[in-house]
């Protein structure tokens, strides 16, 4: 007896086999259609347990046959396909009531275990009402690694609800874009988005700032203020760095969460506030926890939903497209032509450790459309900052002297340089000859034989070269 019904919609044909074979391997029966109109088509004479559909498609797209079919058919899961991994499709299919967002390419025993669970929570969302749709617009988040995937899908879950997430990573890894992108696409959208970081302000003025004060409340005091949880009131206060907070800080906050409202420094009357808080950190707050620098039970209100931005190391495979990228917005905002990547290039940026993260390379990359000096950014042009000598260590055995001759070549000619050859030749001999005597301990006889000249030629090159 078959385990569910499937239909598979994608104008590959092969994308279409490998379904098929790995549903009917399943004992899943699956039926396979070109195009969405087919599958319009042939909902009029029954219905799968499941739909898995890919985004782009000639004629009408994926997204535009999940609208469709919701409006008939409202409990049916549809599961939206996609090889442009990005927050715009990640985020548009889940607005749009997606079951589950999956990028191409994909493992094919991971599709398998979620057609299941598809197919088990279609005869579940049979008996209750389909959820509305909203519609909001996408901020930019560039990724396609599998790690970035999941903050795509975390981000499309959380657009309907206004539940407190604690987002952690390192320092430049983007956390206050997700914020950002948690708040657009929330209900609370329309609403005030309000950041405060942590460790930006001093410890004596944090009170004040989070939560206002009466006039006379303290020296300087001089009017009334609002502090940000009046600000973000019906939208997002992001808290940023939030490890950082003081305890007794932390102790109105965790009030504030429970009760929804608090006091100005020096007032006496509560202000009712409807915030949605979300927190980010670089630190461990289980450590801090442990270790009585960080309240326990604040740590559970803030730690409902938590998001795990990846460091630039943990997607590699994205580093290519956010420099192409930054070099882009670089050289719009600094009025001159976009450099482009030598192939080069994206290898050393790409094996390279980045320690400040997304922002790290961000600023290198309009370092390199200011400093570099031709078109296209060569390894030479890179900063030298930017390679220690363990990395350079690590890149030696893998650059060729061929390659580094030719990138010093480009850049020579890029410059106007003239009488190339006139300038390399003696520095190559130079540097051979140095060479052999280091390794024949200065023996010029042996130099010469390693070098494949005679005597008298390393005797005529050392009076030429020096």
């Amino acid at each position: 007896m078959s385990r569910g019904y499937v239909w598979v919609v994608d104008d590959d044909s092969s994308i279409r086999w490998v379904m098929e074979k790995t549903l009917s391997s399943a004992n899943i029966k699956c039926e396979t259609f070109a195009d969405a109109e087919s599958v319009l088509m042939a909902l009029r004479r029954e219905t799968p347990d499941v739909l898995v559909s890919d985004i782009r498609m000639p004629g009408m797209d994926g997204i535009a046959l999940l609208n469709q079919v919701h409006q008939q058919i409202p409990e049916l899961p549809v599961i939206i396909m996609t090889a442009h991994s990005d927050l715009d499709a990640a985020v548009n299919a889940y607005q749009q009531g997606a079951f589950e967002y999956l990028p191409k390419p994909f493992d094919v025993d991971e599709t398998l275990t979620l057609v299941e669970r598809a197919i088990a929570h279609g005869q579940e969302q049979r008996k209750t009402s389909p959820r509305p749709s909203e519609n909001y617009s996408a901020p930019e988040i560039i990724g396609e690694a599998p790690a970035m995937q999941e903050v795509f899908r975390a981000i499309g879950r959380l657009s309907r609800s206004s539940i407190s997430v604690l987002i952690n990573g390192e320092s430049g890894t983007g956390k206050e874009l997700v914020a950002h992108a948690l708040h657009r696409h929330s209900p609370r959208a329309q609403k005030p988005f309000i950041a405060l970081n942590m460790a930006a302000i001093p410890k004596d003025l944090i009170e004040s700032e989070l939560f206002g004060h009466e006039k006379g409340a303290f020296t300087g005091a001089n009017t009334v203020r609002q502090g940000r949880f009046e600000q973000a009131n019906g939208g997002t206060l992001f808290l940023d760095e939030i490890g950082d907070m003081p305890l007794d800080i932390q102790t109105r906050l965790l009030r504030v969460l429970a009760d929804g409202q608090f006091y100005r420094v020096g007032g006496h009357s509560a202000i009712k506030v409807d915030v949605r808080i979300v927190a980010a950190t670089h630190q461990n707050l289980e450590k801090l926890v442990h270790q009585g620098k960080f309240r326990e039970d604040l740590f559970h209100r803030l730690n409902v939903i938590r998001i795990h931005i990846p460091s630039l190391r943990e997607r590699r495979q994205d580093i290519e497209k956010l420099t192409k990228h930054f070099l882009t917005l670089a050289a719009k905002e600094l009025a001159v032509e976009m450099k482009t990547l030598n192939p080069r290039t994206v290898e050393i940026l790409t094996k390279l450790d980045w320690p400040g993260n997304v922002r790290q390379l961000e600023n290198i990359c309009r370092w390199l459309t200011v400093m570099a000096s031709g078109s296209e950014v060569l390894p030479s042009d890179l900063p030298s900052e930017l390679l220690s000598e363990k990395k350079a260590n690590q890149f030696e055995n893998e650059i060729s002297w061929q390659q580094l001759l030719e990138s010093w070549a480009k850049s020579a000619l890029t410059s106007g340089e003239t009488e190339l050859l006139a300038h390399a030749l003696p520095e190559f001999e130079r540097i051979l000859l140095e060479a052999a005597l280091q390794h024949t301990n200065g023996h010029k006889q042996d130099a010469a034989k390693v070098l494949g000249w005679g005597r008298n030629t390393l005797t005529r090159k050392l009076k030429e070269l020096y």
